[in-house]
């Protein structure tokens, strides 16, 4: 539409009403399309609401204007009142531009009585500011940004620091380049999306007031679905997805991913986790696709998923555009192969071994043009991986010539030393001159910014080496387009958890798992279950559980008990699942004259693992806790029983087999229950094959596919199918 231009005289403004500000914010009864598209152009805001935003010359070149969601073009007069006057006339032809179509077109005939212009000129003639400019090549635009920019400001886009010790200023005064949330760092309980984004763009506007307004990144473990998020989907953990063997539903899941972690203002996810697991005593295992390589390289199209399709040839890094985020490749390098599973140990292998089964995948991820890579705490045959400039620098950087930037993780150059943080710039000179760009420090930034700042002063760290991370960090902040759009907006709102995303969730649980037993010898199959019965049992701690049907890093760091999220138990869905006429009974743990009185047809017992992450995790004898083995044994010996495992790995399962009549693996399914009925019951058949070895005994341990002493109780790729049946009466 276009405004008319008689319909308002040319409106006064003064100078005072203007600012070092570079974000106008929004006044009672001001239109909210303008938070969404405020753009970071300029070096001067109107504190009213503000109708239009303006960036122009008045001698020829480049011209601009952007407003909202809507563009035009125009060249200022060269009579164009100069600001140092203390008073402008906002000339009429500034109300008749045509706009792009928008559901609310902004008019200065709705009666507005203050419309505020965001004006970027330098005593009345604007300076061309290239790195502004998104029509300039990355190249130009980084090169023009940086010889901008102090050691300060570099140095801080290099901090990544944790939301709970940030504010607005503290991102202003110290030019913070990226803020995280740690696992259960939140706004508030059970927060909304709006809350996320609101508190995303708040400390964002910090940032935007810089003298260089350059935007922060902010990032967020998303390991299965946008788990730190009340409400979102949690799909099955990578162990699970791995069973899958299906690459195209992982990219499927990446995109959902990627769309609810927008939903919530937040364009970084920490994902995806590439790791071999070689020993399922480690604590991060169900973080692993699989101990095959081979299958963990065709799980990284969950990186196009996450960032979108990178056109062909293309030299990352990539992201395509604001329904997608920028991905991390972690742990680099070799953290699944950890002496004995012991998370952040000792990784010892020869290159031969790190080359060709650790390394692969990270290939992959370049290839796709994954934008960060995470760097592991392990070591590799005693030299902390936060400290090994040949594996970061030589190889990662100059050999494999990734473009993107590389991340520390949690303190991890804090790790470099023992203890952690003994030698605090020592960690900091080692991490950054390894060739780490992006310390996620996350606590005590000063303590960081100045050891960095002095080492670089001293000429211990070189300025090559800052200039280097900085590039790195900017290259990827522009081909994302976070400074076109610093600023979130709720127009993906509707994404968290949404329907179809559960679906997709569902669809991964069910063909995540694996049927391991089905039947004792001699008797039919056991599975799929009839959906019409007299009476069922179902038993077991994990039954009714969502936290523990979840796992780690769900809502919590180390993921929690009970209903923290929404989504669907097991037990919900069994009962949605069988006919009204099927009478289904609970009981965690029945003792054996119950079940024998009670005339049962079978029974579904749900046992496993309860919650972990990390070191939390790392276990020597990976037995289910109690009374999950006792109430395998009572209720199996009573009736015929169907065993469904839930656990981020193998666990002991060897003494409970002669009892059991059908076992499933079911891995951390997530929020959708339902996935594991489908199967059971025969609307969809079993698929799934194991992505690890299932061993016999932990003293077996380290045991995989290849290894000389290999006598698993179910090897690699073990999986029992079935057939779907429409119904079962």
């Amino acid at each position: 539409m276009r405004a008319d231009p008689g319909s308002r005289p040319a409106t006064e403004f003064t100078k005072s009403c203007l600012s070092d500000s570079m974000y106008c914010p929004l006044g009672p009864g001001s239109d909210e399309e303008v938070r969404e598209g405020t753009p970071n152009i300029g070096a001067y805001h109107c504190p009213n609401p503000m109708d239009y935003v303006i960036q122009g010359t008045t001698h020829g070149g480049w011209d601009r204007k952007k407003a909202g969601f809507a563009s035009a073009s125009f060249e200022l007069p060269n009579s164009f009142v100069s600001l140092s006057s203390g008073v402008g006339q906002v000339p009429s032809f500034l109300l008749d531009f045509p706009f792009g179509a928008r559901k609310d077109d902004y008019d200065l005939s709705k009666g507005e009585d203050n419309p505020c212009f965001w004006l970027d000129f330098n005593e009345g003639n604007a300076e061309y500011i290239k790195y502004k400019d998104p029509k300039q090549p990355v190249g130009a635009r980084i090169k023009d940004l940086m010889q901008r920019m102090t050691l300060a400001e570099k140095i801080g886009q290099m901090t990544q620091i944790e939301r709970k010790v940030a504010s607005p200023q503290v991102m202003k005064d110290y030019f913070i380049g990226s803020l995280l949330s740690g696992g259960g760092s939140v706004p508030g309980p059970q927060a909304s999306a709006e809350a996320w984004v609101n508190m995303v763009n708040d400390f964002q506007k910090g940032c935007l007031s810089t003298r260089l307004g350059i935007p922060m990144i902010y990032g967020i473990d998303a390991v299965h679905g946008h788990n730190n998020v009340y409400g979102a989907t949690i799909f099955p953990h990578n162990i699970g997805l791995g069973a899958t063997r299906d690459p195209d539903l992982v990219k499927r899941i990446g995109a959902a991913t990627a769309l609810e972690v927008r939903a919530t203002g937040i364009p970084y996810a920490f994902a995806p986790c590439i790791a071999v697991c070689r020993d399922p005593r480690w604590g991060r295992c169900y973080e692993s696709y699989s101990e095959d390589h081979k299958v963990v390289r065709a799980m990284t199209e969950i990186i196009p998923g996450l960032q979108g399709d990178a056109p062909k040839n293309f030299r990352g890094p990539y992201v395509g555009g604001k329904d997608k985020v920028v991905a991390c490749a972690k742990h680099f390098v070799g953290d699944g192969g950890t002496h004995n599973g012991i998370n952040e140990n000792n990784t010892l292998v020869d290159q031969r071994g790190l080359f060709s089964i650790h390394m692969p995948a990270y290939y992959d991820s370049i290839a796709k043009g994954v934008s960060t890579v995470m760097v592991s705490y392990s070591s590799w045959n005693g030299v902390k991986m936060h400290a090994n400039r040949n594996l970061v620098t030589g190889f990662l950087k100059n050999k494999l010539k990734f473009r993107g930037f590389v991340i520390s993780d949690w303190q991890g150059i804090d790790r470099i030393t023992s203890p952690p943080g003994a030698n605090y710039t020592y960690s900091v000179q080692a991490g950054v001159n390894a060739g780490i760009d992006m310390i996620m420090v996350p606590n005590d930034y000063t303590e960081f910014i100045n050891a960095l700042t002095t080492l670089v002063n001293n000429k211990v760290v070189p300025m090559s080496r800052i200039d280097d991370a900085v590039k790195r960090i900017l290259r990827v902040k522009f081909v994302m387009g976070l400074f076109e759009n610093p600023l979130a907006d709720l127009s993906l709102a509707n994404e968290l958890g949404k329907k179809e995303h559960r679906e997709l969730a569902r669809e991964a649980v069910r063909k995540s798992l694996v049927l391991l037993k089905n039947g004792k010898p001699g008797n039919h199959p056991m599975l799929p279950l009839p959906k019409k019965a007299p009476k069922i049992l179902v038993a077991g701690t994990h039954a009714d559980n969502l936290g523990y049907q979840c796992g780690g890093w769900t809502i919590e760091w180390q993921g929690t008990s009970g209903k923290m999220t929404i989504g669907t138990t097991i037990l919900d869905a069994i009962k949605s699942t069988v006919t009204p006429s099927t009478t289904v009974v609970y009981s965690q743990n029945p003792d054996a004259n119950f079940i024998k009185s009670s005339n049962f047809s079978h029974a579904i017992v749900v046992v496993g693992e309860t919650p972990y992450s990390e070191t939390n995790g790392d276990s020597l004898n990976l037995t289910i806790p109690e009374p999950g083995p006792s109430t395998i044994q009572t209720v199996c010996a009573s009736v015929e029983c169907v065993v469904v495992v839930i656990s981020g790995r193998p666990v002991v399962m060897e003494p409970y087999m002669n009892s059991i009549d059908a076992l499933v693996a079911a891995w951390l399914p997530g929020s959708e229950g339902q996935g594991v009925t489908d199967v059971i019951f025969g609307d969809y058949g079993f698929s799934g094959k194991l992505s690890r070895t299932w061993f016999r005994r932990a003293d077996q341990l380290p045991m995989n596919v290849g290894d000389g002493h290999y006598d698993p109780l179910f090897p690699f790729e073990f999986g029992l199918t079935t057939k779907p049946i429409v119904s079962i009466n």
